[in-house]
């Protein structure tokens, strides 16, 4: 069990049973958790303690899918791949009723009616049955779907029910009659895994296997919100927060991910930052923090939810801090500086773990651990590349010397076999991390530095980002181009990053801008991204791929959201924002503020050069771009409601 607030351990893990989990719920006091499992066993747990209270519940039952509590509390429903429904008392495990039969395939989803009188259950063989709950007899005629019932929920009243098939569509039905109210609701790509109402009973909320959550109006159908894009894997389960303001998923991907159910602007909020340039920024691997470097020699660990700092500043750098990176497990921060030093810190506190680390004649310009976390390669100014052990702090290998110049980039393969390095001496090398043996390389073929280097997720490809801005794709085994040059920056590209699905590259530039790219074609995706107003020194996607957060020579840190919204932009989308914003006024033909956007003596511009709105010069550098989740840095940040917007002569369409 998981805080809501901290995404920490509250409970658990709860043990009992050897099979998996197929169905959880908590009690309506919130005191016990349910939970139904393969092996056709069910258990009650305290949700404080974590201790057993009741089960196993003892009967000749299925595998168990799906298990609840009535609303008193006193009771838990079953359903089984035996194609039954037993109801059990909750604080004996006794059977009070049961089996309810008649479904002709295993029962997927059961669920009490608010006043408790009723069950209904979703099954393979097509059909929602109602029941009454004390004889077990049935209420009214099964209600048809045209394929596999997966998931169903009762409104907060009782007066309806809503489901979710694999015929790809939600359906609410009147729970007294069993006529169709709504439906079907059509949108999704993929058969429907999930559905729930909100504590209002205003809205629904789903979840499918084509990876989305979407949000719709219960009365009318009409979608009002998403669909939410986040998950690698198919949403196997949403729910709302109590108060209705969040939606949490759980996926295949073994992610959970928390959605803001409503939506906020306007607001103008004052965060503190570094006094320096940034030089390097990374999401940790679970996505809850964001750390940075900065030339003021400190780090920062941020939360990535609010842009609040977790810790003070880390001090202990006498130089730039040009290099930061999270170890797989999130515990640790490896630091690389100017000073010639490596230092590993603690996340939760701030401490130095391990460290200064020591071995060359220059500035460290890149660090990272290695997959499994127990080694760390770092580059250097003397153009030596330098694996160490973690967990000593000693040096795993000899140096490793082939550069001619500074090794200004380095990383790790996915396996941990190999290092790739970039250097400024225009090449590109791959090496074996453990004998420092060379496996591929010098790879020729930029005409400038390469500043930053990235393995593809399944360690086929390298990414390479150079002074001559241009982007290169290359096979890692044979060392040929496979794609490139990626051109569009019109200045130095800093740094790249494969997306964890190894189809996009983003890349941060001198040129103030971000953009994403195909991996596989070399095409734009979605940018320029505009808003700082200097050089993007560090880009890095979140492990979702919804989020990039870029670092910057104006000292500030952007978190850009790319995976949420109306409006594609290739196979990205812009922000939910960016879309509303851009909606407003686009739809009476006006120009708009997106994300390319350019300010100009404190003009924002139309994508014809219009002047389309003057913005105080104090809140420059904090003003969110459509896109961007959160602006990090000493300044004043600042976001727009443009709902009403309109330019030049749409002004007639203003109202008073």
């Amino acid at each position: 069990m998981w805080g809501a607030e901290t995404c920490a351990i509250v409970t658990g893990p709860l043990r009992g049973q050897s099979g998996n989990a197929n169905s959880v719920a908590f009690s309506p006091s919130g005191r016990h958790i349910v939970a139904g499992f393969q092996n056709q066993k069910i258990q009650v747990w305290d949700a404080e303690t974590g201790a057993v209270v009741t089960g196993p519940f003892e009967g000749e039952i299925g595998s168990v899918n799906s298990v609840a509590f009535s609303p008193d509390g006193k009771h838990v429903v079953s359903g089984s791949s035996d194609k039954t429904i037993w109801v059990w008392d909750a604080k004996t495990g006794v059977l009070v009723t049961g089996p309810f039969e008649g479904h002709r395939g295993h029962v997927s989803c059961v669920a009490f009616s608010p006043n408790g009188k009723h069950i209904a259950s979703g099954s393979s063989d097509r059909t929602i049955r109602v029941w009454d709950a004390r004889t077990g007899a049935l209420v009214m005629d099964p209600l048809q779907h045209r394929a596999y019932v997966s998931s169903l929920a009762f409104s907060p009243n009782g007066r309806h029910i809503v489901s979710g098939s694999w015929d790809k569509t939600i359906q609410t039905w009147d729970a007294e009659t069993g006529a169709t109210v709504m439906g079907p609701f059509r949108g999704h790509t993929d058969c429907i895994s999930s559905v729930t109402f909100s504590p209002d009973g205003k809205y629904i909320a789903s979840g499918s296997v084509d990876k989305t959550i979407r949000v719709w109006d219960a009365q009318t159908g009409a979608v009002v919100m998403g669909p939410f894009e986040g998950h690698a894997g198919y949403v196997s389960s949403v729910a709302f927060s109590p108060n209705g303001k969040l939606i949490v998923s759980g996926s295949y991907d073994g992610t959970i991910q928390v959605w803001g159910a409503e939506t906020d602007a306007g607001t103008t909020r004052q965060f503190e930052g570094h006094s320096g340039c940034i030089s390097s920024v990374t999401f940790s691997p679970d996505g809850q923090h964001l750390a940075s470097g900065s030339q003021d020699q400190t780090i920062q660990i941020w939360d990535a939810e609010t842009g609040a700092m977790v810790t003070k500043p880390l001090k202990r750098h006498n130089g730039s801090v040009n290099s930061v990176s999270f170890s797989p497990n999130g515990r640790h921060i490896v630091s690389g500086s100017s000073d010639m030093t490596i230092q590993v810190w603690d996340v939760e506190t701030g401490a130095v773990v391990k460290g200064p680390l020591k071995g060359w004649y220059g500035s460290v310009f890149s660090v990272a651990f290695s997959p499994d976390g127990k080694r760390i390669v770092s580059g250097s100014a003397d153009g030596t590349i330098q694996v160490w052990d973690a967990e000593t702090g000693t040096a795993a290998t000899d140096p490793i010397k082939g550069h001619s110049s500074y090794a200004l980039s380095v990383a790790f393969s996915p396996n941990g076999e190999y290092v790739v390095s970039g250097s400024w001496d225009k090449t590109v090398g791959v090496w074996h991390a453990r004998t420092g043996a060379v496996v591929i390389g010098p790879l020729k073929g930029h005409s400038g530095n390469v500043n930053s280097v990235a393995f593809s997720p399944n360690g086929k490809y390298i990414a390479s980002g150079s002074s001559d801005k241009t982007i290169q794709v290359w096979d890692a085994k044979t060392g040929a181009i496979v794609t490139g040059p990626l051109e569009g920056h019109k200045d130095i590209v800093f740094s790249v990053q494969f997306s964890p699905n190894g189809k996009h590259i983003v890349s941060g530039s001198s040129d103030r801008t971000i953009l994403v790219w195909d991996a596989q074609t070399g095409a734009v995706v979605t940018g320029p991204f505009e808003g700082h107003s200097d050089g993007v020194s560090s880009v890095s996607f979140s492990a979702n791929a919804r989020y990039i957060v870029s670092g910057s020579w104006d000292k500030t840190i952007r978190v850009w959201d790319v995976g949420e919204g109306t409006r594609a932009t290739g196979t990205f989308e812009e922000s939910g924002d960016a879309a509303n914003s851009s909606a407003s006024s686009s739809q009476k033909g006006s120009p708009s503020f997106n994300n390319s956007s350019v300010i100009d003596n404190g003009w924002i511009m139309g994508p014809n050069a219009e002047l389309l709105f003057w913005v105080p010069p104090l809140l420059h550098k904090g003003l969110f771009w459509p896109a961007n989740k959160l602006v990090i840095g000493n300044l004043i940040t600042t976001k727009l409601d443009l709902t009403h917007f309109v330019h030049g002569d749409e002004w007639v369409f203003c109202q008073g």
